[in-house]
């Protein structure tokens, strides 16, 4: 049976390839940092969600060597049964209270806590009105409820407004969107999201995985960045990307979310503890961003810095000041070649295509960290302009 299945298979590959959307994993050498060691050699790193350089933080390691002496390697098994220790717990609490919420539970990414939350919480007399840019995983988790689903278009709060009006008959109504949307690095704008709902009664969700530990005055994201911490239902997010960029997710929300979820919610149920010792290190970078104005200025330095300069270099970047700066390329075998020559002057980056952003919207999305120097931001630019030099030529 699966001779003639491979052959399907290696023609659609094929169809991959020819069309400039497949997608190599580039394999590195060393530690996550601002810079990486490839098979060509020593390279700037511009394409990790490393935000604030805290994936090889020297204080991050040895809580996570600490750990691995008190509390092992891994809980085989899940948390209902004998997969819950004192750390679990204490990360939750922590997450709670950096977050503004009442509870939090981990799962074991925030792909999963995503695709626990939808079921759990909705079923076919309810209404979920999501984001027409949202993470996969809010997509992925939605399809598996039975709610009624309903979309708006990106940050139109017009269109949302109306998806709340054409859904009054709902038991329950649930406005899921991006706190900040990670292909354009645009931010949601969740007061006026957060009026509507209360308008409307209707709830908010957020995934803020691209926000929380460096948006916002003390780096709470994306809710306290407009203010709202107390009106949004639920947060979900990731440990993967600034709060030390390892795995594992969470929900944090509302006490009586948060309980059900851990009766129902199948993701959780069924899969095995977040492991000690990323519970343990996530603790260590809840602690550090106590103090991490500094930074979270550098970031915000280093952002600044990269995108006025490409501008003025005539590279056409979303707008924005988010630390993820999509340099819009268009067509998806040029934004591959544009990639391939920038590792060749030493800066590591990936070209995005179809379907992870629209056919014909391909980019280089770069992503500025707190661990980059202005002399690699500057390097960077000067990178761009030798490779599109070169392609032009």
């Amino acid at each position: 049976m699966f001779t003639s299945v491979r052959e399907d298979l290696r023609t659609t590959l094929e169809e991959i390839r020819t069309a400039g959307l497949y997608k190599p994993e580039r394999v590195i050498a060393t530690p996550q940092s601002a810079s990486v060691s490839v098979p060509s050699g020593d390279v700037l790193n511009f394409c990790a969600n490393n935000y604030l350089g805290l994936a090889d933080h020297p204080e991050v390691v040895a809580a996570a060597k600490d750990a691995l002496d008190r509390w092992g390697y891994g809980m085989a098994s899940v948390r209902f049964i004998c997969g819950t220790q004192e750390i679990h717990k204490e990360l939750e609490q922590r997450l709670s209270a950096f977050l503004g919420q009442e509870d939090t539970i981990l799962y074991s990414s925030c792909f999963d806590a995503n695709g626990g939350v939808f079921e759990t919480l909705l079923g076919p007399e309810d209404a979920v009105i999501s984001d027409a840019l949202n993470h996969a995983s809010i997509i992925d988790g939605i399809r598996l409820s039975k709610a009624r689903r309903h979309r708006y278009a990106n940050r139109d709060l017009a269109d949302l407004e109306q998806q709340l009006k054409d859904t009054q008959d709902a038991r329950r109504r649930l406005i899921v969107t991006d706190g900040v949307f990670s292909m354009d690095g645009y931010v949601a704008p969740l007061a006026e999201i957060c009026d509507l709902a209360d308008q409307y009664d209707a709830m908010v969700m957020v995934d803020d995985s691209h926000a929380v530990g460096f948006v916002g005055p003390s780096g709470r994201g994306t809710p306290e960045l407009h203010g709202v911490m107390d009106r949004v239902d639920i947060i979900t997010g990731t440990l993967g990307k600034a709060l030390g960029g390892a795995s594992g997710g969470y929900v944090a929300a509302r006490a009586e979310i948060v309980e059900l979820l851990r009766q129902r919610s199948r993701p959780y149920l069924f899969s095995n503890s977040l492991a000690p010792v990323i519970a343990a290190a996530s603790i260590k970078v809840l602690d550090l961003l106590e103090s991490a104005d500094e930074l979270r200025e550098r970031l915000t330095a280093n952002t600044k810095l990269f995108r006025t300069k490409m501008t003025d270099a005539g590279f056409e970047i979303l707008p924005g000041d988010h630390a993820i700066a999509p340099v819009m390329i268009g067509d998806a075998a040029e934004a591959g070649r544009m990639a391939e020559l920038l590792l060749e002057r030493g800066v590591y980056v990936i070209g995005f295509s179809y379907p992870v952003v629209p056919m014909g919207a391909a980019r280089i999305r770069v992503q500025l960290s707190a661990a980059h120097s202005t002399a690699d931001v500057e390097r960077a630019v000067t990178a761009f302009v030798d490779a599109r030099a070169t392609m032009a030529g």
